[in-house]
């Protein structure tokens, strides 16, 4: 190390233990407890009396985390003993703090008590919003525990409370670790306590409201923390706004020459496609933590709108008459269901989450043998169908069947996923020889408060349709697929190739009343925020789009892949389609898997014909799915779709 080499032994010890902080947070324990103790040896040497007391603490949360925890008790308790003589509120109430959650791990509730009652004597003098969530999130946990519901709710709603004021990103050390891993926890603590019966009446409407608060929650703080505060505008004037827009385009240079080894065949390929890819990754880093830097005079803060306060009334009052919204959520590994109508909200026990995550991975696992190629997928069709369709029917009788007398008045279906259902296309689901969508009419949303806040939205004064196509060799039938949507659109204006920049979108995107654009998109599940689709002059990435303003009535993406998201804790995605809900867009059309490029086309072209008569969009999208399956009767090739947000009026367009 530099610093050591030179005589800084305080500064080497300490970026040693930043190092070990890192690996903890990446759920590298093992790595990061060697450094932790090789940074502790090194303060000591320096007679340093704080931090390897701080040292300790830090490996008692990752020993806690990892279940050791008479390990843990051992360090916490000799760190909590001198923070208290040394009279170090806030790392005392830490200590404190998580010597009680150890006790309640070993079944000592008497003793969590007594850790937690000497934490919050202590946090009277510190008064830290995080610190008040996680002390009444013990409490909370103590009483529960106790059997108590009526004191832990009260304990819980006012973590909730510390929690939900909290407005600004965590940058105390010794948080860094122990921040965040039980930060949404109590929400399911609520809901949990809710269905219990511990507010009587109020208990179902009080659960959905903790539902919906702990994925809004999640919205704001992921938007904020993942640094796409970008920069106003192409023209900055500042070194950081120009570092920028220069790291951009050396990032789209190292892609466009990942690209290039892909296609070619030359014998290191291989070599330097991984070369440049560590070389990406690294101007990837060098962005985002550029991006962290911006002032905030230069900053373009990302919100999908101005937030509201979720009520069932305004839910209600923003579903058709004939619609029913379904949301899922897991309390542990309990799966629930709450289901609103216009006139009644029930929530109802579906599942286990484990149960539902085997079928999943069985039904993805059929879809990945599309990638074997043509003549593998010929061969084996119907022995292929047969699995793909018991998956689905599994899938229904777990998450349909139980909620079916609530729905069976409704015409359509709204459905809020959760988790990995994120990744499950409803609409297929299968039951007595007919898929959902032969019943109902159906559409998605991230969450009910985002649901209804895309049913607010004013539909565009523009109808003014756009229609973008990138073709390449793997998928010729994009230029086919873009004109005969193009000719379908009145008034539309065709970019294909080189014209389709993303310069030329962001110029026309305020204008743009309806969007399709048919390229390959790429899901980075190891950087979200780089996930894209490809246009003429590079990509266009999810930071892109954050900076960019398409109020479109509806967004088509008809590439590869275009629905795919990070599904972050507390529920929230980290995908393309925040990314244009943010720049405007009411309604969006997007893939869950990579698409058969000869059916998209025909589905695209059935969609648009029904959508320009009806301008519903749901309908239309459910008479091309069934199109496409009287000829492609595996859903791999009709049901890769989704309608996401705002329902449109039954009314025509021109």
């Amino acid at each position: 190390m530099r610093f050591e080499a030179q005589g800084m032994r305080y500064e080497a010890a300490k970026t040693l233990a930043n190092e070990a902080t890192a690996l903890g947070q990446q759920g590298k324990a093992v790595q990061a407890l060697e450094l932790f103790s090789k940074a502790r040896e090194m303060f000591a040497k320096e007679s340093n009396r704080v931090w390897p007391r701080l040292l300790d603490l830090y490996q008692a949360l990752l020993l806690f985390h990892e279940g050791r925890h008479f390990e843990a008790r051992r360090l916490c308790a000799g760190a909590a003993e001198f923070f208290d003589e040394a009279r170090l509120r806030s790392k005392s109430v830490i200590a404190h703090l998580l010597l009680a959650r150890i006790a309640l791990q070993l079944g000592d509730i008497a003793e969590a008590g007594k850790e937690a009652e000497v934490a919050v004597e202590h946090l009277a003098s510190v008064q830290t919003p995080v610190l008040d969530y996680q002390a009444h999130f013990v409490l909370g946990q103590i009483a529960h525990q106790k059997g108590d519901l009526q004191g832990a709710r009260n304990s819980y709603q006012t973590a909730r409370h510390a929690l939900e004021s909290m407005r600004r990103r965590i940058h105390t050390e010794e948080l860094k670790i122990s921040f965040g891993r039980n930060r949404l926890q109590v929400y399911e603590a609520l809901v949990d306590i809710c269905l219990a019966g511990a507010v009587a009446e109020q208990s179902t409407a009080e659960a959905f409201a903790c539902i919906e608060a702990a994925k809004s929650r999640s919205m704001s703080e992921m938007i904020f923390r993942s640094g796409q505060s970008l920069p106003m505008g192409e023209a900055g004037q500042s070194t950081l706004v120009r570092r920028i827009r220069d790291l951009r385009e050396d990032l789209n240079w190292y892609y466009h020459r990942i690209e290039l080894e892909q296609l070619g065949a030359e014998n290191n390929s291989e070599n330097r496609i991984a070369l440049l890819r560590e070389q990406a990754q690294a101007y990837e880093k060098e962005l985002m933590r550029t991006l962290r830097e911006l002032p905030a005079h230069e900053r373009e803060n990302a919100t999908l709108e101005a937030s509201i306060d979720f009520s069932l009334d305004y839910l209600q009052g923003c579903l058709p008459a004939h619609a029913a919204l379904i949301e899922y959520y897991s309390t542990g590994d309990r799966l629930i269901a709450v289901v609103v109508t216009r006139n009644k909200m029930e929530i109802v026990p579906v599942s286990v989450l484990s149960r539902i995550q085997n079928f999943l991975q069985l039904l993805r696992f059929q879809l990945s043998k599309f990638r074997m190629g043509s003549s593998y997928t010929r061969r084996f069709s119907e022995p292929m169908q047969r699995a793909a369709e018991s998956h689905l029917e599994l899938l229904y009788s777990e998450l349909i069947a139980p909620l079916r007398p609530l729905i069976d008045q409704c015409k359509h279906l709204v459905f809020v996923p959760h988790g990995p259902l994120h990744f499950l296309p409803f609409h297929a689901l299968r039951h007595s020889g007919k898929y959902l969508c032969d019943d109902f009419s159906i559409s998605y949303a991230p969450s009910a408060t985002i649901f209804a806040l895309c049913q607010q939205k004013q539909p565009s004064a523009n109808f003014r349709p756009l229609v973008i196509g990138v073709s390449d060799q793997n998928a010729p039938e994009i230029d086919a697929e873009v004109k005969a949507v193009a000719e379908m659109l009145p008034g539309s204006e065709l970019l294909t190739g080189e014209r389709a920049t993303a310069a030329g979108l962001r110029e026309r995107g305020p204008s743009i009343g309806l969007l399709h654009i048919a390229t390959h998109g790429i899901y980075r599940q190891d950087n979200p925020m780089f996930s894209g689709i490809r246009l003429g002059d590079g990509y266009l990435y999810l930071y892109d789009l954050y900076q960019m303003r398409i109020p479109a009535r509806l967004v088509t993406l008809s590439g590869c892949a275009t629905g795919m998201n990070v599904v972050a804790e507390g529920d929230e995605l980290l995908g393309l389609q925040r990314g244009l809900f943010c720049a405007g867009a009411s309604t969006l059309l997007l893939s869950l898997w990579d698409v058969h490029d000869e059916t998209t086309a025909e589905l695209m072209s059935s969609f648009y014909s029904h959508f320009t008569v009806s301008n519903d969009m749901a309908s239309s999208l459910r008479s091309a799915m069934q199109a496409i399956r009287s000829k492609h009767p595996h859903p791999y090739y009709w049901a890769p779709f989704l309608l996401i947000g705002q329902l449109s009026e039954n009314k025509p367009l021109n």
